[in-house]
């Protein structure tokens, strides 16, 4: 699996919600991201894509776990009331190139967690998440982002 570890900033972010089971339907909460961030002018090749799932289905029944699919703003960006705003706090982070698909994505899922241990970090408290290219649906591969801090 490639992986870097990196800094990343804090990124504002405007976002849709998707509440139920994780899967299928998601994309169709990213769809109507970028379709807002199109017509907004926001959906170009150095647009930045967020996919973050906030609860764990192990913990958090299906009916109630929430995703947000979200693009990266700047800070005097204007957003209107058919998305939402928040933040996406930074600080160092353990990033997976992996190919987008559910197999592969659920399989490297299964695995980073023990690979971070082995190497000496914890995961941190803040979310997971994938990052695309804006523009790049037909790009192959994703990153998987995992907060990350060393070992105390």
């Amino acid at each position: 699996m490639n992986i870097r570890i990196d800094n990343l900033p804090t990124y504002r972010i405007a976002y849709v919600r998707k509440v139920g089971p994780y899967g299928p339907h998601n994309v169709e909460v990213m769809e109507k991201l970028k379709s807002w961030a199109k017509r907004n002018g926001l959906f170009n090749k150095m647009a930045i894509i967020l996919g973050i799932p906030r609860d764990n289905p192990e913990v958090t029944s299906p009916e109630n776990c929430r995703y947000d699919a979200c693009i990266v703003i700047s800070n005097d960006y204007q957003i209107d009331d058919v998305v939402s705003e928040g933040e996406l706090p930074g600080g160092q982070y353990a990033i997976y190139k992996v190919k987008h698909t559910a197999e592969e994505i659920q399989k490297a899922l299964d695995t980073i967690f023990s690979d971070l241990l082995n190497k000496g970090y914890e995961i941190d408290s803040k979310p997971i998440f994938e990052r695309y290219s804006g523009e790049a649906d037909d790009n192959d591969y994703c990153d998987i982002c995992v907060p990350i801090k060393p070992k105390e």
